[in-house]
């Protein structure tokens, strides 16, 4: 009865409009207080596992990289990523829209923010795109779909949050490079779905450029490019931890914008702290309100209850992974990834163990999941950012969302079923068994 109130409250407050934090806060608090059958010891238990939900050494790391995406965003890194992947790729089929995809992933590595990747490369590509007469919705289509790959290209802030939620099961470290390659994948799915349609509308690539030319662009990004290899190699070195290599990246990404591109002057400093204030707030009130909605889920037993109803329909290995997928695809579609994670992540593992389910594999998947429902609507964050940047509606780009939605399907599909993609990296560096 308890799980009924929750769920039934949490879709009330959901149709409510009620931000997410609140209504699943209160319908854990609402839930609680039915199970304890007191006010002040339910109230009491909520306001204590929010609390500690947030007590983490290791979630410091989320505001350090949040600072850093803002500065990057502002201090005209993305830029410099555009014009060194328009060198790489501009000259093929659908040229400017194959560069929004790198830049986005190139980008998106940097900050580990799809949002910032949308608002960023988008502010620059989608107008661009339409001056040399690329369709709109396509152009918008192109950079929504693309941003997300910054949450499976690390860093991601996503990854923490999930390496945090598995109790110790799993490092970031590990999650961070396991993201790699799952991350180029569903880049070049994309890119082939851009180069098919590109050869039907006629949009063509620039001019080859020469050797000198790639150089001349890797050399003006590759200031910005090496942050990626500090941060990993930094942490898989064991020179510093996540949280550390997160408060490196602030002081690199500071001396950057400020101190060599001077693109971010001192006056600024107090918005983008403020800016990213309101947003680490907003990710951390998610973590804290989750976790209490996760504890009432795990006292009244419903991730085993959970998988003994999936093992009890199927225990074919294909059959309960598409299913899923399935369950992730739609709750990806109203829910934000930070909850989603911490909520459903105890509850899928049960059974995603008893198929016997590498922890890092079932997040890279659980992530992937999620990165699509970014992009679908009623809540998808990177897709009302992309029609916001594009000034356009959802009614008019979604057609153009289609071919992409199947292309990272496509992706999803390839992570789900081959486990390798996940695991080749962590299991080279050592980081799994």
């Amino acid at each position: 009865m308890s799980i009924a109130i929750l769920a039934s409250l949490f879709i009330l407050f959901l149709l409510m409009g009620v931000p997410v934090a609140v209504g699943i806060a209160l319908s854990s608090f609402a839930a609680a207080w039915f199970s304890m059958g007191s006010f002040e010891l339910a109230a009491k238990t909520i306001a204590q596992k929010m609390a500690t939900g947030i007590d983490s050494f290791t979630l410091l790391a989320i505001p350090f990289f949040i600072l850093s995406g803002h500065l990057m965003g502002q201090g005209g890194i993305a830029r410099r990523l555009i014009d060194f992947a328009s060198a790489l790729v501009g000259h093929l089929t659908g040229g400017l829209a194959q560069v929004n995809v790198v830049t986005c992933m190139l980008f998106g590595a940097l900050s580990g923010s799809a949002t910032a990747a949308v608002s960023s490369v988008g502010g620059f590509m989608i107008p661009e795109m339409n001056r040399k007469h690329y369709s709109l919705p396509f152009n918008v289509a192109v950079t929504t779909t693309a941003a997300t790959t910054g949450l499976i290209i690390p860093p991601s802030n996503i990854m923490i949050v999930y390496a945090l939620v598995s109790g110790g099961t799993v490092s970031i470290a590990a999650m961070f490079v396991a993201g790699l390659l799952p991350g180029i994948l569903i880049g070049i799915c994309l890119m082939l779905v851009i180069a098919r349609i590109s050869r039907r509308e006629g949009y063509r690539g620039t001019p080859r450029p020469g050797l000198k030319t790639i150089w001349d662009r890797f050399r003006r990004a590759s200031l910005s490019l090496l942050l990626v290899v500090i941060v990993l190699g930094g942490i898989l070195q064991g020179i510093f931890t996540p949280t550390e290599a997160a408060a490196v990246s602030v002081a690199y990404a500071a001396l950057l914008a400020i101190g060599i591109y001077r693109e971010v002057s001192w006056k600024d400093i107090p918005s983008l702290l403020l800016r990213a204030g309101i947003t680490t707030a907003v990710v951390f009130l998610l973590i804290a309100a989750s976790t209490a909605m996760s504890w009432v889920l795990t006292i009244e037993n419903v991730p085993q209850q959970v998988s003994a109803a999936l093992l009890e329909t199927t225990q074919n290995p294909i059959v309960l992974l598409f299913a899923i997928n399935v369950l992730l695809l739609i709750v990806g579609t109203f829910m934000d990834m930070t909850p989603a994670v911490l909520i459903f992540s105890p509850i899928l593992w049960p059974a995603c163990q008893a198929i016997g389910m590498h922890p890092v594999h079932f997040g890279i998947v659980l992530i992937t999941n999620l990165c699509i429902g970014l992009c679908t609507p009623p809540v998808g964050t990177c897709l009302f950012v992309g029609c916001s940047v594009g000034n356009t509606t959802l009614a008019r780009i979604l057609p153009s969302l289609l071919p992409f939605y199947a292309a990272m399907l496509v992706a999803l599909g390839l992570i789900t079923y081959l486990p390798v993609i996940s695991l080749a990296l962590p299991q080279w560096f050592g980081l799994v068994r």
